[in-house]
């Protein structure tokens, strides 16, 4: 590696970020993973990159050079690393994006970044079409909504067993509508990505989700539907589950794996 590579710190090395770490080797991206944290070092983790650090937690990032902190290790996480990084002047790019239903968290991470000149920075997930539903909103927008699809399994161990029986599903079954907070607050490992939408459009408490099981998807199935000052727009993506983690989609690795490109390369798209 050399001295220019963009300096990263991983939080996570679950299904999503073992493949972005995967895909950065793969690739030869010029990117350095200087460390990555973890609950416990002393597990043993395959695929770690050569010389990479395993830190137990932010108090570890003390004598750490980096430029950017990426978290993909769930809610509970995204606080103590984020604040750390902000403090320390890097960028922070948020994979748990369900955590920012916490309007008083939401409001530190931006006063800390403000503070040092920190960007904070939300990959699109398993959407696409934001760059769009962002710039729509800067006019008057009348509504968003944001419809998941999931396969039957792909809810197992969430609320949704609260309201139906999973396995004995024959057809589709809407279990859940509501606001983008209430759906990323009662399922944040499956409905991340309703912040996202939320955040680039209208808001978390005016756009509107519904969730929904199927037994025959084999797919993740995103639509969004949003009407506005600008004029109307649909977008629907189907995205393959990412290996080892139904609730996640191959694109929401690959959409961190872009963001971080994007802060190591000299041309963004």
């Amino acid at each position: 590696m050399s001295g220019s590579d963009l300096r990263v710190v991983l939080v996570g090395w679950g299904a999503i970020g073992a493949r972005v770490a995967g895909l950065l080797a793969a690739r030869a991206s010029p990117v350095r993973i200087v460390a990555v944290g973890v609950r416990d070092t002393g597990a043993k983790r395959q695929g770690l990159p050569p010389d990479t650090r395993l830190i137990a937690g932010p108090e570890a990032l003390e004598g750490i050079e980096a430029d950017l902190l990426v978290e993909a290790a769930g809610r509970a996480a995204l606080r103590p690393w984020a604040m750390a990084a902000l403090a320390r002047g890097w960028d922070l790019a948020i994979a748990s994006t369900s955590a920012l239903t916490d309007a008083d968290l939401l409001a530190d991470l931006r006063d800390q970044a403000k503070a040092t000149g920190a960007q904070i920075l939300i990959p699109p997930g398993a959407l696409g079409g934001i760059d769009a539903l962002a710039a729509a909103s800067r006019l008057n927008m009348d509504m968003v909504r944001h419809e998941i699809v999931k396969p039957a399994r792909a809810w197992a161990g969430t609320a949704a067993e609260e309201v139906c029986d999973l396995a004995a599903l024959t057809a589709p079954l809407t279990f859940f509508e509501g606001s983008a907070r209430q759906a990323a607050d009662r399922f944040p490992q499956n409905a991340n990505v309703a912040v996202i939408s939320a955040m680039a459009g209208i808001g978390l408490d005016r756009t509107m989700v519904a969730l929904t099981a199927d037994p025959g998807a084999t797919m993740n199935r995103h639509s969004i539907t949003a009407r506005g000052d600008f004029g109307t727009m649909t977008i629907t993506l189907e995205n393959r589950p990412l290996a080892g983690n139904p609730k996640s989609s191959e694109l929401t690795a690959l959409s961190l794996l872009r963001l971080i490109e994007n802060r190591a390369g000299g041309l963004v798209i």
